[in-house]
């Protein structure tokens, strides 16, 4: 979220190739004519860009003055449910990486599932987990049902890449 009193510092400091529309051969082009920010581009003469860059030129002015007429889509489809805990104090055994699956993840994941689909539709289920040392690993499998008992098969073959690291996250 930009407060809006910093939408214009942040769309000034925008790289064109960040802007809908820019591809690498118009970034190019752009940057060989020396054009390389939004603020680039709110200093230039729009009638300069229309000739030296068409529609392209006038959609970019339009934008990096923030006007935008796009309509916002806010839907989406949801493509995965996941659920996650940062530890305080680091784990490392597999009766604690359990427990908290058990007792924690699994039943929030069954609800958060019911709200989302309630069909309770899934294709995969998969662990993650990232050590003291900050490495990330997940694993996953399809398997087409919530299964409490299978995630005790993933957490078991996760862990294997433990490698004697203390555990800072499960989900």
């Amino acid at each position: 979220m930009i407060p809006p009193d910093q939408v214009q510092k942040v769309v000034d400091e925008l790289d064109l190739g960040k802007i809908p529309g820019v591809g690498k051969v118009s970034l190019d082009k752009l940057n060989s004519a020396g054009f390389f920010t939004c603020l680039d581009i709110r200093n230039s003469d729009y009638r300069d860009l229309i000739v030296r860059f068409g529609r392209l030129g006038a959609s970019l002015w339009k934008k990096s003055h923030g006007i935008d007429e796009r309509q916002v889509v806010v839907e989406r489809e949801r493509k995965s449910i996941g659920v996650e805990r940062t530890f305080s104090v680091n784990i490392s055994s597999f009766d604690e990486c359990w427990q908290v699956i058990e007792d924690k993840l699994y039943p929030e994941l069954e609800s958060r599932l019911a709200r989302a689909t309630p069909k309770r539709n899934v294709i995969k289920q998969g662990i993650k987990v990232k050590f003291a040392d900050f490495k990330l690993t997940t694993i996953e499998h399809v398997h087409n049902q919530l299964d409490l008992p299978y995630f005790k098969d993933l957490l078991r073959e996760v862990l294997e890449r433990q490698q004697g690291r203390e555990i800072r996250l499960l989900g």
